[in-house]
């Protein structure tokens, strides 16, 4: 941000800095009818459910600029608030993206968000459609609201799995955090020595996890193509023990899940044992993996078996048996909500 030109935001005032970061989104969906430039925008969803998702993100909690870049966290900031549709079986539409700013930004660093956001939107034909913008104290805070659309039937909530239910999880799980603990650890050496150069090699990919994770519309996708429709869904943001207590809670349940079943990349395994780190722990609470868990029926095994980047990982149970891991040895051991918490 320092080695660049700079042009000070009070050169355009609120509504020239809406209309200069806005003006190069255009709309694609049917069901947005008037976007930004008004005292609202306009949207049209006809015989479709709407669903709505807000995320608050703020510096110092949920990111660090040290090692984030700009156009990174503003593909992300959009990422998590798709992913939170696409959890509900649903379609994200339309995003409104609100600021709080600090005065050590200015325009080149607004510019640099908003082209990770337009990237996004492109990327998963969401229209941008409104906003605001605010003088920060604190630091950077964003907080982006998505608006969805569902099939009315095919709706998934958390509160509606059966007993005996499979549970599945998409893709794999632990490597967002093993690249946070690579990256904080990285910023720490910098510190003490600021000629340090991190070398990434071979961790390419847990880095671009932390930084730049995608929502899973394929899965939403495949699961339609083999006319499957969860009984029960969430992402994978606070982790992977946190999610499945959530399902089993508000859908009055138990379950076991098969530690052996739980998809680690190999990468993520790699950067656990550098850390001395149970793997198994990474996966069950690391977070911001933005995976897809949920849950279908017993009869669904087949399909779903044969699904790419679907795995079985255990089933639901009556609530009175609680909700276990079952480890590699055959032990018993009871899960806890262990995943990000920002209140603590």
């Amino acid at each position: 941000m320092e080695n660049k030109g700079r042009t000070e935001i009070s050169t355009l005032g609120e509504f020239g800095l809406i209309k200069h970061l806005t003006e190069q989104f255009e709309l694609k969906n049917e069901s947005s009818i008037k976007g930004v430039g008004d005292d609202a925008a306009i949207l049209d969803y006809k015989d479709k459910q709407v669903l709505v998702t807000t995320d608050l993100l703020l510096e110092g909690v949920h990111f660090d600029l040290t090692y984030c870049p700009l156009m990174h966290l503003g593909y992300k900031s959009a990422i998590v608030n798709f992913s939170d549709i696409y959890a509900m079986n649903g379609q994200p539409k339309q995003i409104t993206v609100s600021l709080g700013i600090s005065k050590r930004f200015c325009i080149e660093d607004l510019e640099e968000l908003y082209a990770g956001i337009r990237l996004a939107c492109k990327q998963y034909g969401v229209d941008m459609v409104g906003g605001d913008t605010s003088a920060s104290l604190t630091g950077l805070a964003i907080s982006i609201t998505c608006i969805g659309e569902g099939e009315k039937g095919k709706v998934v909530c958390r509160n509606t799995a059966k007993n005996t239910d499979l549970f599945c999880v998409s893709g794999d799980l632990g490597a967002a955090y093993m690249g946070l603990l690579l990256l904080e650890r990285e910023k720490n050496i910098f510190k003490g020595d600021e000629n340090a150069q991190p070398d990434f090699a071979g961790k390419e990919y847990i880095i671009e996890r932390q930084l730049k994770p995608e929502a899973r519309k394929d899965i939403i996708e495949l699961l339609a193509k083999n006319n499957i429709v969860p009984t029960a869904m969430m992402d994978v943001s606070d982790g992977l023990s946190s999610e499945l207590l959530h399902i089993c809670k508000q859908s009055g349940l138990g379950c076991r899940v098969y530690e052996d079943r739980i998809p680690i990349d190999y990468q993520t395994a790699v950067m656990a044992e550098e850390f001395n780190m149970n793997l198994t722990t990474a996966a069950l609470n690391g977070g911001e993996d933005y995976e897809l868990l949920f849950t279908v029926p017993l009869s669904a095994n087949d399909i779903v078996q044969n699904i790419p980047g679907i795995k079985v990982i255990g089933h639901t149970t009556d609530e009175s048996l609680g909700c276990r891991l079952i480890t590699r040895q055959g032990d018993e051991i009871e899960l806890k909500a262990q995943g990000w918490n920002s209140l603590k």
